[in-house]
């Protein structure tokens, strides 16, 4: 099966600009392709997890792929699928931002791959230096205004009003399409790339980068985009109702991030198994009938998540994420670091004591429930221990005057406390 037969077959494949010749073309030589990613924070998000996905398994088809971080773009921001401009960042932000995002693509990349390594760049190097003048003389004349008002990007945010802060386009950002087309033109002079990969929703930017190039250099260049990774009510994957979910385990740990596509429907996994995963087509279709005839057993969505989870948090990470899972559905807490234990507990309440308060007399389990807001009061505290809902390191403790100490700790500093099935505190001893 070729490249391009296995993107149809995912359901990676959007548009082209050429869909009869594509897969001829790709299999007449190595080519090299690139992709694009908006450094808008220091992490990516999963709506990035198709870019890095789609270059990875060029790369792995024996393509060189490159992935452009836009130290250049991201200054001005795109409006493609966009209903308001952006809030414009910071030179010292995007920095900061750029760096992030070139270590999480070294997770998906190989760049060390003989003739194929993947190339991480910044277009802010090749467009930093422009003067104004320069730009318009050099990149400007070459697009025509009726063709840029034409894209779609720019016609749905036409006539929302005149003032750009209410709504309407600015010139900032109607310039957008120049500066990320002339990408496309310096990655084909300099690395030789003829083809540009993104989402559906960037069309418009690859086809005025094809344009540009063959008005400015006579060459011909091509695109592909993939689909949006979205649910089937049509709204964009990667949402949650704590906010989005990030490729970085310290926006979104890595127990979330499994949790959240082990969570996905029935009606969606399919998609996200093909899409995503570099699961084979024999697997994945023998998930599709073992879901069809017990969903229940959410077998395909363990694999999902697994496979996701490995390769954005690598085989540490999938364990940690696993044991986590263990530990919230009642497990026994020992021999985990104390970074472990941030990970699976991010979003639990802790509060730190003196470490003294256990190497003397101990700390009374009372004491410890007030201490950690599992309880308001001690008298409330001994209520919970008689009910039998106080648990330490998820093992339940039956005494009113049982007393902690170090023999106790989860970690090498924690202390991990439960009242009832669900509520969790830490206690952090330094």
């Amino acid at each position: 099966m070729t490249l391009l037969t296995d993107l149809r077959w995912r359901g990676l494949i959007h548009q082209t600009t050429d869909d009869e010749g594509m897969d001829a073309w790709l299999q007449e030589k190595p080519r090299t392709v690139y992709a694009g990613f908006d450094p808008t924070a220091d992490s990516l998000h999963v709506g990035s997890l198709l870019g890095l996905v789609v270059l990875r398994r060029f790369q792995q088809a024996g393509h060189k792929p490159i992935a452009v971080v836009g130290g250049a773009t991201g200054m001005i921001g795109d409006p493609s699928g966009k209903s308001d401009e952006r809030n414009l960042l910071s030179k010292e932000a995007l920095a900061e931002n750029v760096a992030g995002l070139g270590q999480q693509m070294r997770r998906f990349l190989d760049f060390d791959y003989g003739s194929c390594s993947a190339e991480l760049l910044n277009n802010h190097d090749w467009t930093g230096q422009w003067t104004y003048l320069e730009f318009l003389r050099d990149i400007g004349k070459n697009f025509p205004v009726n063709v840029m008002l034409a894209k779609d990007s720019v016609k749905s945010r036409l006539g929302r009003g005149e003032d750009a802060q209410s709504g309407g386009m600015s010139y900032t950002e109607f310039s957008y399409m120049l500066l990320q087309a002339y990408d496309f033109v310096h990655l084909n002079e300099k690395f030789a790339c003829e083809l540009q990969a993104g989402g559906s929703d960037q069309w418009g930017n690859i086809t005025a980068g094809i344009d540009l190039a063959r008005r400015m250099r006579g060459v011909q260049l091509r695109g592909l985009t993939w689909p949006l990774l979205t649910k089937s009510d049509g709204t964009k994957m990667g949402k949650t109702e704590t906010g989005t979910v990030w490729l970085s385990a310290e926006r979104t740990s890595p127990y979330q991030f499994f949790q959240y596509w082990f969570n996905v429907d029935d009606a969606d996994v399919g998609g996200c198994l093909r899409m995503l995963t570099e699961l084979s087509h024999e697997e994945i279709e023998a998930l599709d009938a073992a879901r069809e005839k017990d969903a229940g057993k959410r077998e395909s969505q363990r694999r999902l998540a697994e496979e996701i989870t490995c390769l954005v948090h690598g085989q540490e990470g999938l364990s940690v994420a696993k044991k986590a899972t263990e530990i919230f559905f009642g497990a026994e807490i020992s021999d985990l670091s104390d970074s472990q234990l941030s990970q699976i507990f991010a979003d639990v309440p802790s509060k730190e004591l003196p470490r003294s308060r256990l190497d003397e007399d101990g700390l009374a389990i009372v004491d410890a429930l007030v201490e950690s807001g599992l309880a308001k009061s001690k008298g409330d505290a001994r209520r919970t221990v008689q009910q039998g809902g106080a648990y330490v390191n998820n093992r339940r403790v039956d005494q009113t005057d049982a007393v902690l100490t170090t023999e106790h700790l989860a970690s090498e500093t924690v202390l991990v406390l439960r009242s009832g099935k669900k509520k969790y505190a830490l206690l952090r001893f330094r």
